[in-house]
């Protein structure tokens, strides 16, 4: 069975002239990316600002998110990216969502399906592990949330993806490590759960990361305003998880990530700009 948990660091070969290609057998293409076809016009807009003590949410474009994760990164783990470094981090990075359809849990599907365009259905819902192509226990979606019941939530309009091949659950309320564990033995498409239980998993090399593609951030705000980058301790531990897996694959090209839903306008206020 091949090894799980943290990924490999691999050398990529790149040509002139040419872009970076992934190494990963099991790299999963996806939909064309808005933000990658169609031609930019001059300068990207700026995060906008809450006005006063505004807390109304609102729906950002990819690049304004991109500059917003980046704005929080910096900010939850204390440092201050170079111009050079943030250089580093495409438009692509993030999935541009459409905006015909609203980012509410019963989207959720409809939405994924666009991501991954024609590879969809090979991808996100059929349920056989297949030797060399997918591994069990790797997840193509990973979708990250603050609690259980958020988590259960998105994954209720997930449902008609995972008719063939259950969503897997990884939370700690009623859930057990050890049955969790023997759910990753199989094929996994979709996953969804909280911060901390989701890093135990890959820890203990039993959530794999050959197959992600894309990581859903959920960005949702509870009744006094917090959301993943902002609930005491979850906000920790999403970090935590993001540098010890995420940030390097993000790096190389082979993650995108998705800020699902609108961004609450209190955490636009406290975002630190970037470098110019």
């Amino acid at each position: 069975m091949a090894a799980r948990g943290k990924p490999k660091v691999q050398k990529q070969k790149r040509v002139k002239g040419s872009k970076t290609l992934s190494k990963n057998p099991n790299h999963i293409p996806l939909g064309k990316n808005r933000v990658n076809t169609e031609k930019k016009k001059k300068k990207n807009k700026k995060i906008p600002k809450a006005d006063g003590d505004s807390k109304a949410p609102v729906l950002l474009a990819a690049t304004q998110q991109l500059q917003f994760f980046l704005d929080r990164f910096q900010s939850a783990n204390g440092i201050k990216l170079s111009s050079l470094e943030l250089e580093g981090f495409k438009d692509t990075c993030i999935v541009d969502l459409s905006q015909d359809l609203t980012q509410d849990a019963s989207n959720l599907s409809k939405h994924l399906k666009a991501t991954f365009g024609m590879s969809w259905k090979e991808t996100l819902y059929e349920g056989q592990v297949l030797e060399g192509k997918v591994v069990a226990g790797s997840p193509s979606v990973l979708v990250i949330s603050t609690s259980a019941l958020r988590s259960l939530e998105l994954l209720r309009g997930l449902r008609s993806l995972t008719r063939e091949c259950r969503a897997v659950k990884l939370f700690a309320k009623h859930m057990k490590v050890e049955d969790q564990v023997s759910l990753l033995k199989g094929r996994v498409n979709i996953a969804s759960g909280t911060p901390s239980r989701i890093k135990k998993l890959i820890d203990m090399d039993a959530l794999g990361l050959s197959r992600l593609a894309v990581v859903v951030l959920d960005m949702h705000t509870d009744a006094k305003g917090y959301s993943l980058f902002t609930l005491p301790q979850v906000s920790g531990e999403f970090w935590d998880l993001h540098r010890s897996y995420f940030h390097q694959l993000l790096l190389e090209g082979n993650l995108r990530l998705c800020l699902y839903g609108p961004i609450g306008g209190i955490e636009l206020k406290n975002a630190v700009p970037s470098d110019e």
